[in-house]
This record gives structure tokens, C-alpha cells and sequence, in this order.
């Protein structure tokens, strides 16, 4: 949604890039030789994961958007509970479905894994950009800047700032 907050800068944005992934498009394989990667969230499942390995692979700078792909933030809350199979055991069966089911459908419902980990746990990243989300004028100066081939100044309380 911060994304969007760019308002009508995203047109000018437009003129400059091509948008080649992401939920918007629906595009189901990530391409090869992206310029530049913004990647959201923390790594939770093994689609995560491998999606993530790709990322890295086919993309020239990889940029963690946001406290969950910085830090873990808020996906990373059910570290504390221990592996994936004891949390699921109590959320869906001790605590949630009243048929004790864990949903397991191959194909449809991602594995867990034990440990949510943000996204430079797994892969090198260039850039991070904190916030939860980033304000949009963070994004903006982190966007200009790599436009411009320059590095982002990622420094003082504007840019820095968690949560």
C-alpha cells in the first residue's frame, strides 16, 4: 500500500521501468536478469524459500522492503513456539479446528519452516529499507537513488526508523 502512496509519482516511475513481477501482474515465474528486486516479507515456508533463491539469482540489486524482510518483524512471532509441527499441532488441533486437522494438501498448503528468518538470513541483500510499512517518501528516496545509480542514503531517523 506504501507503494501506491506514491501517488502520481508512480507514472513518472512508469516512464523509467518495467514492473516484470509481482501480485499485480500475476506473473507465475520470476524472470531472469531484473535490475532491481524489492522483496517483501519474511522467509516462513519453503515456497519462501525458493522463491527467494530465484529472486537473488536473476536480479542485479535485491532490496528487503519493509521490517518483516529486514527483521522478521511480525511473521517471526511464532518463533518462540518451537518448531513448525508442535505450533501447528496447537494452533489447529489443541487450539483451532474442531475436526483436529492440520492442513497438509501437497501442491496447496506450503510447508513451514521451523524458523520464520528475514530475507538476508537466507540471501545476499544490497539495500534494506525498514518501516511497516515504509512511508512512501522513503521509498521514493530509495527508488531516486538507485534510478540515479546512486547509493541510497540509508541514514538519520527518516530513513532508519522501525515500525
Amino acid at each position: 500500500m506504501s507503494l501506491l502512496d506514491l501517488d502520481e509519482w508512480l507514472i513518472d516511475l512508469a516512464a523509467h521501468v518495467d514492473l516484470v513481477y509481482s501480485p499485480i501482474a500475476d506473473t507465475k515465474i520470476f524472470p531472469s536478469a531484473v535490475d532491481l528486486a524489492l522483496v517483501e516479507g519474511a522467509i516462513a515456508n519453503n515456497e519462501h524459500l525458493e522463491l527467494i533463491h530465484t529472486i537473488r539469482r536473476n536480479s542485479r540489486i535485491l532490496v528487503s522492503l519493509g521490517d518483516c524482510a529486514v527483521t522478521g518483524n511480525v511473521t517471526a512471532l511464532r518463533n518462540p513456539l518451537g518448531a513448525a509441527a508442535p505450533t501447528l499441532q496447537q494452533i489447529y488441533v489443541d487450539h483451532g479446528d474442531p475436526r483436529g486437522i492440520i492442513p497438509s494438501e501437497p501442491g496447496i498448503v506450503p510447508v513451514l519452516l521451523d524458523t520464520v528468518v528475514p530475507v538476508h538470513a537466507v540471501v545476499p541483500v544490497d539495500h534494506f529499507l525498514p518501516g511497516c510499512p515504509p512511508p512512501a517518501p522513503r521509498i521514493r528516496a530509495m527508488l531516486e537513488a538507485l534510478l540515479e545509480g546512486r547509493t541510497p542514503d540509508a541514514q538519520g531517523p527518516e530513513m532508519l526508523r522501525f515500525g
